[in-house]
């Protein structure tokens, strides 16, 4: 089974022609705050949102002779139905809001907007960056410990 980073790469490999003959190649990866600072959700997991966000330094330097961008956002606990069950849970909730300095999950529209922005004419000079939708919770260094 390949891993979300493993299908990420090989997409980006098998797009990189056509993004390359637009002239404006542009990439926007997922990755996660866990890629960023320790959560809750486990060493594999942040090692993985971690390598995406390598993933995405490496590409700019090896694609931007092609005038290709590649960007990554780091969402938080986003308020969706994949995790309504565990922000369901009333005590993580509670940590959640308490360690996110807006004092709430951020909702679709919020990440939807900046991947809109990323892809852009406005954002054409912005690759190469891992920009954090959280809240601020890697600001406060967001830990359940």
């Amino acid at each position: 089974m390949a891993t979300n980073l493993e299908s990420a790469y090989h997409l980006s490999q098998i797009a990189h022609p056509l993004l390359k003959s637009s002239g404006v190649g542009n990439i926007v990866f997922i990755s996660s705050v866990a890629g960023l600072v320790h959560s809750a959700t486990g060493s594999v997991y942040g090692a993985t949102k971690g390598a995406m966000n390598q993933l995405t330094k490496n590409l700019v330097c090896e694609w931007a002779k092609d005038n290709t961008r590649c960007n990554c956002f780091a969402p938080g606990f986003i308020n969706t139905l994949l995790v309504q069950e565990v922000l369901g849970n009333k005590e993580f909730l509670e940590k959640v809001i308490s360690k996110t300095p807006l004092r709430r999950p951020e909702e679709p529209k919020e990440v939807s907007s900046l991947v809109a922005f990323l892809c852009m004419q406005a954002s054409s000079y912005t690759t190469g960056q891992i920009i954090s939708v959280d809240g601020g919770m890697t600001a406060f260094n967001f830990s359940f410990t």
